[in-house]
């Protein structure tokens, strides 16, 4: 008995919407073509498919997302950090509610019970047309210093495969795995786990145009943002994999209509107006970004992380601020423009002696910091951009550091606020090493921004009317 069954998969697509419209046409109309000559056909998403620097997913909490691939009806889903670190717990447990897809996900339980989330399936059995039972796992990055701060537990890789095969077995034939985990642990599993017979790929980002063959595993991934979508072709014989194959093709390529540009300019427009109509703060003056120096706009920033952390100091960076704040009437559309990091403030306690070394490592790099692209790790903007300190004065002729007017005293602990980006970058390793770090998860850098803009500038009645 043979069968042929057809892989569809997408990853990455952090709410790239202006590729959207192609890529549904696209796998709408694979679907049909590969079901009419007889094949199977399974659609997946891996994870990442929401980011909150797209308006429309910042004012729905990623539900404008969940709400396009319902247009797919994938037969399953796994989840990337964008949607577990990007959302509160309330948040995530409810991004799902009018899903009419399948979310796969084994590795993140609920803290402290440890047990599975309402919304995801710890695997899925899919049995085809011809009685082939394809078993469908999901992972996920476990990000251990930051889930658990959401009230999840995230757990590895290397315990909870086998758990999960184990739970399973005598019930599939075959397994594909949803890997949010990046093309280095993909690998690994492919050499440890040779149970697993294809690994679709994401969070890394990369592209294997034609797949990658590791012992008897094919993996396969399809770049980022939608600019590619995923094929696998399988060839069984009585309900094992005789032939395996890989490619993707480049959205760009793909046929548009005259209707696609209208609706990404939707998608945009209908975000920045649920945005604009919530109202934050009354500006006296227009606020100037300034990526290369000091500015208005990162003194209330630093401002805004004392306040927020309740600290004496602060740390921030002008790459942050990506546009100017008007004077006058200010929204969150203002604020999510400026501010579309994934980033949240941190405290960070040290010794006098490493304070020291930390301001020394600051200014080690500053000059080279000042331009030089950042990519990733929460960071949305261009440029790192110059450091500014609140709190904390350096001598560039002695180095010597002063807190609040202050020698530094080796003996004493000192607290610093400034964004939890500073802890995944590489420049500043006393940070991780020696640092007592608490993340405040509640809220994004934005909102801290904003809550404090809304307490020092407040909106009078009549103008929040007006």
């Amino acid at each position: 008995m043979t069968e042929k069954i057809t892989i569809l998969h997408t990853n990455d697509l952090h709410s790239h919407f202006e590729n959207w419209p192609r890529i549904r046409r696209y796998l709408l109309e694979e679907r049909q073509r590969y079901k009419a000559a007889g094949n199977q056909v399974l659609t997946f998403d891996i994870g990442d498919a929401m980011d909150r620097a797209h308006p429309l997913t910042e004012a729905t909490n990623g539900q404008s997302n969940v709400t396009l691939m319902n247009q797919i009806h994938y037969d399953g889903v796994t989840i990337g950090n964008n949607e577990g670190l990007g959302n509160s717990k309330e948040q995530l447990g409810h991004l799902y509610d009018h899903a009419n897809f399948d979310v796969i996900l084994g590795n993140l339980l609920n803290a402290p019970q440890r047990v599975q989330p309402k919304w995801a399936l710890p695997g899925k059995v899919i049995t085809t047309q011809a009685g082939t039972r394809v078993l469908v796992l999901g992972l996920t990055a476990p990000y251990t210093l930051t889930y658990p701060l959401l009230g999840w537990q995230p757990i590895s890789v290397e315990r909870m495969l086998p758990h999960l095969l184990k739970q399973f077995e005598g019930q599939y034939d075959c397994t594909i795995l949803l890997s949010h985990l990046g093309l280095d642990v993909d690998r690994a599993i492919a050499k440890r786990f040779p149970e697993i017979n294809v690994i679709l790929g994401a969070h890394t980002h990369h592209l294997l145009p034609h797949g990658e063959y590791d012992q008897q595993t094919l993996l396969g991934a399809a770049g980022k943002y939608g600019q590619y979508v995923g094929t696998i072709q399988l060839e069984l014989t009585d309900h094992q994999i005789m032939k395996a194959s890989a490619s993707v093709v480049q959205t760009s390529h793909l046929q548009a209509a005259t209707s696609d540009l209208q609706e990404i300019e939707d998608y945009e427009d209908q975000g920045e107006e649920l945005l604009d109509a919530q109202k934050v703060a009354d500006l006296p003056v227009a606020m100037e970004k300034n990526w290369q120096g000091h500015s208005r706009l990162v003194s209330e920033g630093l401002a805004a992380l004392e306040d927020y952390a309740g600290t004496d100091a602060a740390i921030l960076n002008g790459g942050l601020f990506l546009r100017d704040l008007p004077a006058g009437i200010i929204s969150q559309n203002h604020l999510h423009q400026m501010l579309p990091h994934a980033m949240h403030v941190m405290k960070v306690t040290l010794s006098g002696d490493n304070l020291w070394r930390l301001i020394q490592e600051m200014e080690k790099n500053r000059r080279f910091l000042t331009r030089f692209p950042i990519k990733g790790m929460g960071f949305r903007g261009k440029v790192f951009g110059d450091l500014n300190y609140s709190g904390i004065q350096y001598n560039d002729h002695d180095g010597t550091v002063l807190f609040r007017g202050e020698p530094l005293s080796p003996l004493r602990a000192y607290t610093v606020a400034m964004p939890d980006h500073y802890l995944f970058i590489p420049f500043f390793p006393t940070i991780s090493i020696v640092g007592q770090n608490e993340i405040l998860y509640g809220k994004l850098l934005r909102n801290v921004y904003g809550d404090y803009l809304a307490k020092r500038y407040p909106i009078r009645k009549k103008d929040a009317h007006g």
